[in-house]
Formats: structure tokens, sequence, C-alpha cells
């Protein structure tokens, strides 16, 4: 594991993301990045199988490939306690926060109360491959490996949230391989959200076997992509 250089950045919606120098990219949405994430990854992923009602024979089981500040488990957590659902969630994060932007981050989450302030700093403060209950019904397990050398059971997951850098900054993570990958791992049925809407990224998706549509985009942006694994 190793960190990035990182600047914290408020967003158009008040919300906090993180601005990497290196690379000239932003976490989430400039335009807002709460907003983003629950429109893309709780709104058109988690909330079609929050709808579809409990999966059999166990939680519903997430991946994120890109963990980053936690925005998308944290808010995907507070959706599942609304609707009563069972959520065992695997964050991938090759480049994990500093102590101190994570420090600089808490405030917002105070914001929102005493719940969510918790499961931030437990969620930044808890061991790496370990699944770590954050609320009751709801367990992350932190990976710090890239998902081009993690090890995913076949048919495992039931939803998968795509947050990486754009392609054009992390081009080795969008390619036919990782998503023929991600296939492999998810459950029949399973979804794929990412709020990229590129067409070669839509390509290499439906050539690892997904089937691929447009939705409209969060705030800044037109368009975004969700995928499912036939059923």
């Amino acid at each position: 594991m190793s960190n990035l250089l990182v600047e914290v950045r408020t967003t158009e919606d008040g919300s906090l993301t993180l601005f990497v120098p290196a690379l000239h990219e932003h976490y989430h949405s400039t335009h807002g990045a709460r907003r983003e994430a629950v429109h893309v990854f709780v709104g058109a992923g988690l909330g079609p199988l929050l709808a579809a009602g409990p999966t059999a024979g166990g939680p519903l089981r997430i991946l994120e490939v890109g963990l980053g500040t936690g925005l998308n488990a944290l808010l995907t957590l507070a959706a599942g306690q609304a609707a009563g659902a069972r959520i065992a969630y695997d964050g991938l994060e090759t480049y994990p926060l500093p102590r101190a932007v994570v420090a600089a981050l808490q405030p917002e989450w105070d914001q929102q109360g005493p719940g969510p302030a918790g499961q931030f700093a437990r969620l930044h403060a808890a061991p790496w491959n370990v699944p770590v209950e954050l609320a009751p019904g709801f367990t992350v397990q932190k990976v710090p490996r890239a998902v081009q050398t993690v090890a995913l059971a076949p048919g495992h997951y039931h939803l998968i949230y795509f947050d990486a850098f754009a392609p054009e900054k992390q081009p080795e993570l969008w390619t036919e391989a990782v998503f023929a990958k991600l296939f492999a791992a998810a459950a029949p049925g399973a979804l794929l959200v990412s709020y990229c809407a590129q067409g070669q990224f839509r390509r290499n998706l439906r050539a690892a076997g997904w089937l691929t549509e447009k939705l409209p985009g969060p705030p800044g942006k037109r368009e975004m992509t969700r995928a499912r694994k036939p059923s």
C-alpha cells in the first residue's frame, strides 16, 4: 500500500472530496460528491436490489473498486439500514488515506450526527483484510489490493461499484480483462454501476459478457453506465 498526496476540496453541494495533484484528478464530481454517490451508486445500483427484497442465503454482497474516502460505503450503510437489509461490503483500495486527511474529512461526518460520525471513524480505523461490523447488519472489509491482483470468489457479488479514477488516469483498471474478472466474481443477475459513460468502457464490459445500459448521469454528467450479468 502507498499513499497519494491529496488535497481536501469542497464540492458544489457542500460535501468534501479529495484532489490528487499528481493525476490532476478528483475522487468525486466537483458538482457534488455526495450527490454523485447517491445518484450513481446508491440510486442506480443499490436501489433496484433493495427494491427486489432480501437475497437468498445471506447478506447482499457488494464489492467496491476504489474505496477512497468511504463515502459510497457509508451511504450504502445508511440506505441498507433504512431498508432493513443485511450487507457485506468489500472495498478495494491501494491508496489508504493519511490520518491527517481522515481528520480533515471527519467534521463533515460529525455534522451528520453521532451515528455517521462514529461509522466514518471506525471505517478508517478498521484493520485491513478483516470483516468489521460498522453497524448492525453491515460489515465492511477493507482490502489493500488492486482489482487486477486480488483473489475474488466466483459468483459471489450481487453488486459492484466501479469507482476507479477515470480511464485516462488509470487505464490499466478499465480493460476487458478486469471486467471479465469482475464478471466471473458476480452472481447471476448482479449489477455493476459506474459514473463513467465512455464508449470504450462499455465496449470492454460487453466483450467481457456484461449487458450494458446508459442512464442519466448525476449533475454535471449527461450519462452514467449500469451493467448486468445475465441471469
